[in-house]
């Protein structure tokens, strides 16, 4: 069973009349957590996470962990930097947006992103947010590796399934 809109605005209310720090709630299949302030005047957003149904788990990781197809191009590749060329991007995993939404790097404007270009992370790592219907929900990398590209800029769009970063496994 997962809330509604008016049973999450109700839970946030009672947090806030409480003066309670932290309230999570958590199902098999839902986990919401509502944060009061951090101290620092900063809003905290309200993160809701969907854990996978059972019988769709092995899809989202299918999902997660695609390799890119390396896309026919006439261009020649890159070669100087540390940027993956066209020939060589199908060795890389790919971290794909879960939901439709808003893709942010950071977890506020005044705070350093999640992860950089050359920063290992893991299948726990919290690589982005993405904002859905005015609620906050902080993407895992879902794979294990080396961030070798940023594919969405800060503030952009994103569709179910759109690559957002590639991660190198070795």
């Amino acid at each position: 069973m997962s809330l509604d809109v008016n049973q999450i605005k109700d839970i946030i209310k009672l947090v806030s009349q409480h003066k309670l720090s932290e309230f999570i709630y958590k199902t098999s299949d839902f986990k919401l957590v509502v944060r009061q302030g951090s101290g620092d005047g900063a809003p905290v957003p309200v993160v809701v996470q969907t854990a996978p149904v059972p019988t769709m788990a092995p899809v989202q990781q299918v999902i997660a962990a695609q390799p890119v197809a390396a896309p026919a191009t006439d261009a020649p590749a890159k070669t100087a930097d540390a940027t993956p060329t066209a020939s060589d991007e199908s060795k890389y995993l790919v971290i794909k947006a879960p939901m439709i939404g808003v893709f942010y790097r950071r977890p506020a404007k005044d705070k350093d992103p999640f992860v950089e270009v050359g920063d290992m992370v893991d299948t726990k790592t919290k690589v982005c947010i993405i904002e859905a219907m005015k609620l906050f929900n902080e993407i895992e990398a879902d794979v294990k590796g080396r961030i070798v590209k940023i594919l969405i800029e800060d503030g952009a769009s994103v569709d179910f399934g759109k690559p957002m970063f590639l991660v190198d496994p070795s």
